[in-house]
Parts: structure tokens; sequence; C-alpha cells
């Protein structure tokens, strides 16, 4: 493998992230590592099927030149004493060095191992990765994963998953990397070590901004073993482009200073296809075999529409003005979140192939279950919470005095959309299971429409973003009791920690174990014990 920068220098930054080379005893060399030469970033793998797999890596070559070409191979072997596919690829500065494409001729419910060689004979890292099985499927684990913010901690949960050695597949269901500018962190939630690039004080913009962060999550040393030890299905949530997105703008995108949002959201959406081993298919399903079919959807920036705007009706401070809003905008049938394109899409494939296997696993970036404020959490605040939190906390209680969610940019927010989607998989009489992430805890929820089941949901907390915790001064056992009294889908929540959940399905059941670490503010991959559901096939509901 051929590396020009000193091999020392970049094992540390690639163990700290790339970010750490901006203090002080790193500042110096910051255009070192962005002049980095040979494989820069290890390899992975993603978009799985039976007979074929995309493979990922990074080359910058040594000479001067705009463009080289790269040879994959994969094998039955780490030796690659029997090559089974090869094929080779093209890329360059136009797509930041990056390369990806999709080797064919492969068999099902194999493990192969895959590598790229460059025009100067250099070799890049081995990865492993394994295709989809076919036909009867006995047994199916995939490992699931939200919200990686890293300057807020390490990144231990994707440590202790890549040690494993009963994984299939990788879900990562969104906020893989945060847009955050550093002035957006408060220093006590920041570690040292973890800066990250770009440094500057306003959030991710331009191509460029993104590329750059992306290359500096992508250096994470747990990240890379991750994928390098098995395959990734991906999808983006809000922070891979801006927080709070949708088809026409975000939150955090203010066009008088940020310039045209299509232009940042095309720039979000280049640099993640470019950096992640992910094909440029909006959405897509894997099916494995008889057991489930998985879907990747995408929530986001392609058909979502804007979220319904609550603070007019809380400003008013009267329940006239919620009512209104409840009844009225909240309800609007026109809203979605997938597009109507994406939503037929879906529905058809839930009727078609929940008559062919025994498990829809719909990937998602926000969650699905109902969820309100408990009038209790207004009790729980921590003392030196500011105004403004405890404002919005007052908010979301009284809103939920009236059914109204505390999260308007989730499900939660497009009531219609919701039970078109719940409705399409009972007419399908689908086994339904959501797989979601964004709230940064962990929660299970058994899905209702019209009164009757639909379906279960498995949401996983985060790597390292903080959750409902950091405000909240009573134990996480009492917040949690609040929450699952005061919402009826609600069957379990974890408050307060952080990791990541393993998926283990069967034919007859389907269970989440969410693994908490122990600690992310020191690196390590000691755990701090788990919880485990289960729904049995045909039930909707957990045992």
């Amino acid at each position: 493998m051929t590396m020009k920068l000193d091999r020392r220098r970049l094992i540390i930054g690639a163990s700290l992230g790339l970010g750490a080379l901006l203090l002080p005893i790193g500042r110096a060399f910051t255009a070192e590592v962005q002049a980095a030469k040979g494989f820069t970033h290890n390899v992975a793998s993603g978009e799985p099927g039976a007979d074929s797999m995309l493979l990922w890596t990074r080359y910058v070559p040594d000479a001067a030149t705009d463009e080289t070409t790269l040879r994959a191979e994969i094998a039955t072997d780490t030796a690659f004493r029997n090559v089974v596919a090869g094929a080779s690829v093209r890329t360059g500065s136009y797509r930041d060095w990056t390369a990806k494409l999709t080797l064919a001729g492969l068999q099902p419910g194999s493990t192969y191992y895959y590598r790229f060689i460059a025009a100067d004979g250099s070799v890049s890292p081995t990865g492993r990765t394994r295709t989809l099985p076919i036909g009867q499927v006995d047994r199916f684990k995939l490992g699931l994963f939200s919200c990686a913010n890293l300057p807020t901690g390490w990144f231990n949960a994707y440590a202790h998953a890549a040690q494993r050695e009963d994984m299939d597949l990788w879900l990562h269901v969104g906020d893989y990397l945060y847009e955050y500018g550093i002035a957006a962190y408060k220093a006590q939630d920041r570690l040292a070590e973890r800066e990250v690039m770009p440094a500057h004080e306003h959030e991710m913009i331009s191509l460029l901004d993104y590329r750059l962060r992306l290359a500096c999550y992508r250096a994470d040393a747990d990240l890379q073993a991750l994928h390098q030890n098995a395959p990734m299905v991906a999808l983006w949530d809000d922070h891979e482009s801006a927080n709070d997105s949708w088809e026409g703008g975000a939150q955090n995108h203010q066009s008088a200073t940020e310039g045209d949002w299509s232009v940042r959201k095309a720039a979000a959406m280049q640099a993640y296809r470019e950096w992640m081993p992910v094909s440029d298919e909006p959405w897509k399903a894997y099916p494995i075999g008889s057991l489930a079919t998985l879907y990747r959807t995408e929530s986001r920036l392609i058909g979502r529409t804007r979220p319904a705007d609550i603070a007019a009706a809380y400003r008013a401070d009267s329940d006239a003005a919620l009512e209104a809003f409840r009844d009225g905008p909240w309800q609007d049938p026109a809203a979605t979140m997938l597009g109507l394109e994406q939503e037929n899409w879906l529905y058809q494939s839930l009727k078609s192939n929940a008559a062919g296997n025994a498990w829809q696993l719909v990937g998602m970036g926000t969650i699905l279950g109902r969820t309100v404020m408990p009038a209790e959490t207004l009790g729980m605040l921590r003392s030196d919470a500011s105004e403004r939190s405890v404002q919005a906390f007052r908010n979301n209680v009284r809103g939920a005095r009236l059914g109204l969610p505390m999260w308007m940019d989730r499900w939660d927010g497009y009531p219609a959309a919701r039970a078109r989607l719940l409705r399409a998989a009972q007419q399908a009489d689908a086994n339904l299971v959501m797989l979601s992430g964004d709230s940064h805890n962990a929660w299970a929820y058994e899905l209702q429409q019209d009164g009757e089941p639909a379906g279960v949901e498995f949401a996983v907390q985060a790597v390292t973003s903080g959750g409902i915790e950091g405000s909240m001064a009573a134990a996480p056992g009492a917040v949690a009791k609040a929450f699952i009294a005061s919402n009826p889908e609600l069957r379990w929540c974890d408050t307060s920690q952080r990791g990541y959940a393993m998926i283990d399905i069967t034919p007859a059941r389907i269970s989440s174990e969410w693994v908490f670490m122990q600690d992310i503010k020191t690196r390590g991959t000691a755990t701090a014990g788990s919880h485990r559901m289960s729904a049995a096939k045909d039930r909707k509901t957990f045992s």
C-alpha cells in the first residue's frame, strides 16, 4: 500500500479523527494530511445482493494527474488465490479521489474478501463482505446504528460491533455525520481529541466542506473497522445536509447568508454518494431469501414536504390556536415524508413481498411511533435548564394535552402520511418492522392504526449524540416510566445510554438487543448491559 504521509502520524490521525490534527500538536501538518497519497481511507462495501456487491475505496496517486484507474478483486480467501470477480474503475479529483464499483457473479449467502490495486502496484487493505442469501433462510443478523457526532465522543459502538463475528450486515439509518460548525458545541460537550474539519465557526455549506467533514469522519479507526468487516446499507437523515431538512429547505439553512438551498443540498448529496458505499438509487429493496425484505428509504431531501409550523399556535398561548392547528395544518393530507412516488413504490413492494417472505424491515431516518411529552417532565428538568429549554418542554406538554406530538419533524408531524403507510402494511398483511433512529435514545413501539395492530418499531439510541437525559435531573428510570405511561404505543425506552442495536431475525421471531456502551468519553469497548425485546410472526406486538 502506497502512503506518502508519515505512517505513524497517519495512524494517530486515524485513531483520533482527522480533526485531532487541528490541535496545537497537529495544526502544523493539517495540510500534509489533506495532501496524503495512496489508499487514504481503507475500504468499504455496501448495496449487497445475492450475487453482487458494491465496493468502495479512496486512492490519491503520487503523480500529478487528474485521474487514475484502480483494479478491484474479490476472492473466497484472504490470500486471493481464488479470485472470482474483478473489474477496473476510474477516479479522479472530480470525485475527491473516491472510487466505487459493483462486482457481480458471486454466490448467495457467501463471505468474500476484496481489495483494490493501483496502477503502481500498491494494494489497499483487505475488506470482508457477505452477499445476501436466497431460498430458505433460518437466521439473519444486522447491526443498527444512528447519530454519530464525532466531537462529542468516541465511536465505541462501532468498535464493539466491528469485533462481532455473528453479523451479516450493518444498517445505518442516518446522521452518520453532523454539519455543525464549532460554535454550535458547548465546551463541556466536546472532547479535545475529537475536533473536526472544517474547523470554521459556521456549519458545512459548500461541496468542499461536506467532503472534508466526511474525510474526517471516515478517518476514524473504529468506523473504518466497521466498514472493513461487513457490508453496510446506509441512508441519510438530516445532518448529512442540515438540521431538520426537507425538499425545499432546512431549519439550519438561512438563504440570506448561506445561499441557495438547492446548491447546498446538491453538494451534500454529491459528497455523501462519493464517500459512502452506496448507489445513486434514492431508495431500494434488499431481499433476504424467504426470511425478509429490507427497505432503504429516503425521507429528507427528495420528496419530503415542509413540516407543519406549530410555533405560531404556541405563541398564541391559547388552546383554541392549538386546536385549530391540530385540526387543520397538522392533518394536511398533502403532507408527505417520502413523496408520492416513493410512497407508491413502498406500498406496492410491501404488498408483493409480504406474500413471499416473513418480515418487512423498513429502514427509516426518523421514528414512526406516536410520542407525546409527559406532563411529569416539567418537574424533572435540571435546575440550570435555560428558559428556552423550559419553554419548549412547557409547549410540548400543552400540546400533549390536545393530542399533539413533541416531534413535528418526524412521522408524528405528518399524521396523514403515517396513516397511509400503516394502512398499506395492514392491507398487505405485512409483518412490518420499522428500524429507525434520530432521537438519540432507545425506544420500542407497538404501532397501531385505526385501533388495530400494524407492526413494531425498534428505534436505536445514538452512537454518541446526547439525548433527552441532558435536560433531566430525574433518574432515567423515572423518565422512561413517564414516557411509557403517556404513550400507548410505547412499550419500552431507555433515555440515557449510547450504543447500537443487534437485530436478530428468524422465520418465527424478530428481536432487538440494544447494546449499551459503558462510556463514550474514553475510548474502549466495555459495555454496560443490554435490553432485548422480540415479536412473534403475525402477532405485530411484543411478547
